[in-house]
């Protein structure tokens, strides 16, 4: 599987969305929130990996209708998240109801790719080794928010991720948000928490700050980046992943560290505004940003 400007490895769910207003069923996770944003860009290098239970590859079959290229891992189960939220949509609660199994070496033995995002969800979906080894297949993108999950029972407990820093000298790009950075670093200031994680090797460190905006530090410099207003907040769910996409989306293009970072939030704006993944088009991301 060569030639790949950007992949995203990681499971999709089945989730349960609760907000004030409603509760919707719907297909979720870094990667299916991932593939559908990168294909309304119309990103055609593309490719995906996932893993999903047999009795759900049907949502498979509909993202590979889309026009999505798609590999896909046995797995026993697919991975089941309850999503629930209050009147602060920057803050939610979940359960896992079913795990998925972790990704191995040997699945993704024949993936490759210019960019290549880990879609974490839960501590076990990629192992010290698999990491390791994907650093020597592409540039590696994290988001760390799985990392910082474990599961008991049903219940979702925030936990350090005991080999951070092994693992984040093969990690060229990493994005995580507030309450994950202070969990990551101990840093509840976002400049102190990027130097600390760019110290463990990040080469490119996104911290995400909800309303607040988002913070870039790159080779020794940073970059604000506003948060721009949304008309209405419609579904927070997959704004971290549309962030990613919209970032990786446009470095791959060329763009700098703050065109990047502006896009990604510009996406996260129109996003916020719907349910599901992210739906719009390129243009409509460089209306909000006003005309960048």
């Amino acid at each position: 599987m060569l030639g790949y400007d950007i992949c995203c490895i990681g499971l999709i769910t089945k989730d349960k969305v609760v907000t004030i207003e409603n509760t919707i069923y719907m297909p979720g996770g870094t990667s299916y929130y991932f593939a559908c944003a990168m294909n309304h860009l119309q990103c055609k290098n593309f490719l995906l990996v996932t893993a999903v239970a047999e009795e759900d590859m049907a949502v498979v079959e509909q993202i590979r209708e889309a026009g999505i290229t798609v590999k896909t891992l046995p797995t026993a189960h697919s991975v089941c998240f309850e999503n629930i939220y209050g009147a602060n949509q920057n803050e939610r609660k979940q359960r896992v109801t079913a795990k998925a199994d972790p990704f191995t070496v040997e699945g993704l033995a024949d993936v490759s790719a210019r960019i290549i995002h880990l879609g974490s969800l839960l501590a076990d979906d990629f192992s010290l080794d698999v990491i390791r080894y994907l650093s020597s297949k592409g540039i590696l993108s994290l988001d760390v928010q799985g990392f910082l999950r474990r599961v008991e029972g049903e219940e979702v407990f925030p936990v350090d991720w005991s080999e951070k820093k092994e693992a984040l000298k093969y990690i060229h790009i990493l994005k995580a948000n507030e309450a994950e950075m202070e969990a990551l670093t101990g840093c509840k200031d976002p400049h102190e928490a990027a130097l600390l994680i760019a110290d463990w090797g990040v080469k490119e460190v996104l911290l995400t700050l909800g309303d607040r905006g988002s913070l870039i530090y790159a080779y020794g410099q940073f970059y604000d980046i506003p948060a721009y207003p949304a008309m209405k907040i419609v579904d927070a769910t997959g704004c971290g992943d549309t962030y990613m996409v919209g970032y990786l989306y446009m470095r791959n293009k060329g763009a700098s560290y703050e065109e990047a970072g502006r896009f990604a939030a510009a996406m996260c704006t129109i996003k916020l505004q719907s349910h599901g993944p992210f739906s719009s088009t390129e243009e409509a991301v460089r209306q909000v940003m006003g005309g960048m």
